[in-house]
């Protein structure tokens, strides 16, 4: 099987990482198709399972652990997994497109070191801390003690930005995009 690109995109949560992916999927010329990570937790909002992540239990999450059939897993929050089955890098590869991944920060290091030379690991930073706060609460899809957990870990995530490939600052969403589509087309030419 021919091995494609492996793009990712990584950030804390509320910095604009998924509307960037979102954006980069519309274009065709980049030939990119969606990594759907596995999640151990029920679907939030409009969530839909084999479209947004591939929804399982933990149980069933910890079952695939052992049996070795994720590229990158984490226990993002207690009892709260996320991963990347390799059998859906295979199926995007098997179409013969790259993939791009909307993942945590832990999760696409760890893409990046077990495929570097096929890889693109960009870091999308947002203005502030305060500025993804007021994010998260505008989605309204989680409690004030999530939000408060996902601020903490954020502080700890963005200290890994020099270790990416690029980082993204999203100031202004419109500059954001173009300046990911630029480096994803140059990656992917």
């Amino acid at each position: 099987m021919k091995k494609g690109k492996l793009i990712v995109f990584s950030a804390p949560s509320g910095s604009g990482k998924t509307t960037i992916v979102r954006h980069l999927l519309g274009k065709e010329d980049l030939n990119l198709e969606f990594s759907i990570s596995a999640a151990s937790r029920p679907p939030r909002g409009e969530e839909v399972n084999g479209k947004d992540y591939y929804f399982m239990s933990t149980e069933e999450f910890k079952k695939h652990i052992k049996a070795e059939d994720f590229l990158e897993w984490e226990e993002v929050y207690r009892d709260n997994f996320y991963g990347t089955l390799k059998s859906e890098v295979e199926r995007i590869w098997a179409k013969g497109k790259n993939v791009i991944f909307d993942i945590d920060v832990a999760g696409g290091l760890r893409i990046k070191s077990k495929f570097p030379n096929e890889t693109l690991a960009v870091f999308v930073k947002p203005p502030s801390i305060d500025e993804l706060k007021i994010r998260l609460k505008k989605r309204s899809t989680e409690s004030e003690d999530k939000i408060n957990m996902r601020i903490a870990k954020a502080s700890v995530e963005l200290a890994t930005a020099p270790q990416f490939d690029k980082i993204i600052k999203n100031y202004d969403l419109d500059t954001a995009k173009e300046d990911a589509y630029q480096l994803v087309k140059e990656f992917v030419k």
